[in-house]
């Protein structure tokens, strides 16, 4: 595992480098095996590894790897940008599961992140976060997103929004049946999302407005 670990941290943090080191390593088999294919297979993979080698990394880290913390010590912005963006660069201290202490970075690039979805989030400076790592190489990690503060808050904030939208649909008129139940369903659903566990405050407030909303003496109440 600690060599896949090692791979994969190449693979996901200089893609630069992997790109001509898989290339090369095809073109080697080729020449062994006397068949082009294994050139054109390594462009594909070398290829794809630009793209896709944090989220492979995330991937193996996720399913593999032992459960520490870190924290962001550094944040740089750099001259380079990504979807017209500025690129940062990260300095980070893990704490692993024994309680040592290894030092790491990364940049917005380069981070792997877990669930793998469409945008890439890092964790506040200074805030701890869940990672996970191989031991015996802890610098390669990928970020727990939705198991760190910063990602059970903003994942919070994202199921928030159908349930404002529902609740704007039911203020703009009290009478309206229709927008009521949905207004009450979402306000269900909210409560019922495991994701939401630790919004107390707001699943206390919810539920005191469902036994309003479903109170035969206050329903249609001007």
């Amino acid at each position: 595992m600690k060599i896949l670990s090692m791979l994969f941290y190449l693979f996901a943090h200089h893609g630069a480098w992997s790109f001509f080191v898989l290339l090369i390593t095809g073109i080697a088999i080729s020449f062994w095996r006397r068949s082009i294919f294994y050139v054109v297979l390594s462009f594909i993979l070398a290829l794809a590894n630009v793209f896709t080698g944090q989220f492979v990394n995330a991937a193996f880290l996720a399913h593999y790897g032992v459960r520490g913390s870190a924290v962001v010590t550094l944040e740089q912005e750099t001259s380079s940008t990504l979807n017209d963006s500025p690129i940062w660069d990260y300095d980070a201290v893990i704490q692993t599961a024994d309680g040592k202490d290894v030092i790491t970075d990364f940049s917005t690039t380069t981070a792997s992140i877990y669930p793998i979805r469409n945008e890439i989030i890092i964790p506040p400076r200074g805030e701890r976060f869940v990672v996970k790592y191989i031991p015996g190489f802890e610098k390669n990690i990928v970020i727990m997103r939705d198991e760190s503060p910063y990602g059970i808050k903003r994942k919070i904030a994202e199921n928030l929004q159908p349930l404002y939208k529902a609740q704007g649909e039911y203020n703009s008129n009290t009478k309206n049946e229709s927008f009521r139940k949905a207004y009450v369903q979402a306000l269900k659903d909210y409560i019922e999302n495991p994701e939401n566990a630790r919004d107390s405050l707001h699943i206390k407030t919810f539920k005191s407005i469902i036994q309003d909303l479903t109170n035969p003496s206050s329903v249609n109440q001007p």
